[in-house]
């Protein structure tokens, strides 16, 4: 049964910068993926797309045939993907058992009040596709209340408009030391806990919402959220493959892919570990990684990874110099460089964890 992720969320989400990096990522543990363009605008993809809706319609077309603005048109353009819906299933149907990714245009009005969208989603489910919602949220949105609010109710709102399995996901993560402290630990945002906590720090952000109307509205907005206790978020630094692993394990989990059975007897190791867990985080390491400590993580990545390339020219220099020498003598790849290159690659095969597959040579 084929799997898919559909990638939504507000314009600068990072929708297609997250399709790119999960489309490399799931290729690097051996999943084969393919990704479809379902944004009529989106005409400079940076991965390859197996099917693009701009085949079909574009927006340029649409806007200067119909006279209608950019976000007209890409509602007019879901519209017409709605009633040719034969065209992507022909599609998708050459993309055999792929694991899919859907990039989704970033006009929220599509995944909170129109009908198009969600209608093509259960079209796409009715193939036998198991569906996944990805709604990408930029991270930014923690350092004001305001906008953090805002961005509860339109996870609230996509997510019973939908009515999907759903993962709302704070994005650029790595970005947010960047900005200024927030008043509380990342906890209190991505498990939405106690919400009233945010009054007096929406109220000192401008003086408007310390109204008393204002006071009344927000009390309002936030008993909403709380009484349907739906929404949290996950975290992701696209660029990190410790975060990328995390999250992964967190849609397979939800999708349920994780409890469905291997691809078969020749999966990787990465297929497997991905499979059972491995790479998941708390939120607390995260707001170590990213927030607390990033200048000194960062460091010692950096020197971690030098250290890596160094022992990786040390093993590639050893097999040369073997190869040279006909292998007649173990004690010509030592060098007089000062470094026993020999020692460091059998420390380096001592650091390799073990993975528990054993090759058996005939």
């Amino acid at each position: 049964m084929p799997f898919a992720q559909l990638v939504i969320g507000p314009p600068g989400a990072g929708k297609s910068t997250y399709c790119n990096g999960m489309h490399q990522f799931l290729g690097a543990i051996g999943r084969k993926c393919s990704v479809v363009n379902l944004d009529p605008a989106n005409d400079k993809t940076s991965y390859p797309c197996a099917l693009d809706v701009r085949d079909l319609v574009t927006l340029e077309d649409i806007m200067e045939e119909d006279k209608l603005g950019p976000n007209g048109g890409v509602l007019y353009a879901l519209e017409e993907l709605e009633n040719n819906f034969d065209w992507l299933e022909n599609g998708l149907k050459e993309l055999g058992d792929d694991y899919i990714l859907f990039d989704c245009p970033g006009q929220v009005e599509l995944f909170t009040h129109h009908a198009s969208l969600r209608n093509i989603f259960y079209k796409i489910q009715k193939m036998g596709i198991r569906l996944i919602v990805i709604h990408l949220v930029d991270s930014y949105t923690l350092t004001l209340p305001s906008m953090y609010i805002s961005a509860l109710l339109l996870s609230l709102r996509a997510m019973l408009q939908l009515d999907l399995p759903h993962l709302n996901v704070l994005t650029k993560i790595d970005n947010l030391a960047n900005y200024a402290p927030l008043p509380f630990n990342l906890d209190y945002y991505t498990e939405v806990q106690d919400l009233s906590y945010l009054l007096p720090e929406l109220e000192s952000e401008s003086s408007r919402f310390s109204h008393e109307k204002f006071g009344k509205l927000n009390q309002t907005i936030i008993d909403l959220v709380e009484e349907f206790g739906l929404v949290g978020f996950e975290t992701l630094a696209v660029e990190d493959k410790k975060s990328m692993m995390s999250l992964l394990h967190a849609i397979d989990r939800a999708s349920g892919y994780a409890f469905g059975p291997a691809e078969g007897a020749n999966d990787t190791v990465w297929q497997v570990a991905v499979r059972e867990g491995m790479g998941t985080t708390d939120v607390r390491d995260v707001q170590e990684r990213w927030l607390d400590a990033k200048d000194a993580y960062d460091e010692q990545e950096e020197k971690d990874l030098e250290e890596e390339v160094r022992i990786r020219n040390a093993a590639s220099q050893v097999e040369k110099t073997g190869a040279a020498d006909g292998g007649e003598d173990e004690d010509d790849y030592d060098k007089d460089d000062g470094h026993d290159y020999d020692e460091e690659l059998e420390k380096w095969k001592k650091d390799m964890p073990d993975s528990g597959v054993r090759v058996r040579r005939k």
